[in-house]
């Protein structure tokens, strides 16, 4: 069973809809057993860093988050998913995010010519041996909509790349621990290829 994080964010749907799409028949769930016996946990998100904490401390699904991260069950934060798996952000002054990988969520800073947010296609620079992106070449093009970005405290944590008048951390895994900060379900046939290397890790 594949969970998906029911905390009030707005693209679970879409999310749904891109897993069963592929086959799958994900449960959108914020049910502490159904987390905790998933195969595969996502996260998604969108909106603000301290709300998305609040929601998910609020539900006591941080907890939970950390205990399945803890016991080895593949999870994939999606957008503010990814960012909200590291220790803090820009966004949100003093609020603490899940702290299950490290490094900073910062404001993309204003470049001439660039819009904020950072909104559309861009191609991203993939590592090589990411089982995330398996047989996805470099300069594959996906869907961002976000305002912060990730500068990872580790590069060698660091899957995908991007660059948008700053270098961005697109993408993370470590262990069981996987991150998109772009939405690989509005990303067309390279996003649902994301997806289908996660479902099957």
């Amino acid at each position: 069973m594949i969970a998906i994080i029911d905390y009030d964010a707005g693209n679970l749907r879409s999310v749904e809809n891109a897993l069963l799409f592929l086959g799958e028949t994900p449960v959108i769930t914020r049910d502490r057993n159904n987390l905790l016996k998933a195969d595969k946990i996502i996260l998604p998100g969108v909106g603000s860093f301290g709300d998305a904490m609040g929601r998910l401390q609020q539900y006591g699904l941080a907890d939970i988050i950390r205990e399945s991260a803890k016991k080895g069950t593949p999870f994939l934060g999606i957008c503010l998913g990814l960012q909200l798996l590291f220790n803090s952000s820009q966004e949100s002054p003093g609020v603490a995010g899940l702290g299950l990988l490290q490094g900073q969520i910062l404001k993309i800073p204003d470049s001439k010519g660039l819009k904020i947010p950072h909104m559309g296609w861009n191609s991203l620079e993939v590592a090589p041996g990411s089982a995330l992106f398996k047989g996805i070449a470099t300069g594959a093009y996906v869907y961002f909509v976000h305002s912060y970005y990730l500068q990872a405290e580790n590069e060698e944590i660091v899957a995908a790349s991007a660059e948008y008048g700053v270098h961005i951390h697109a993408a993370v895994e470590r262990g069981n621990i996987f991150g998109c900060q772009f939405h690989p379900e509005k990303s067309g046939q390279e996003g649902l290829a994301i997806l289908k290397n996660f479902i099957e890790l």
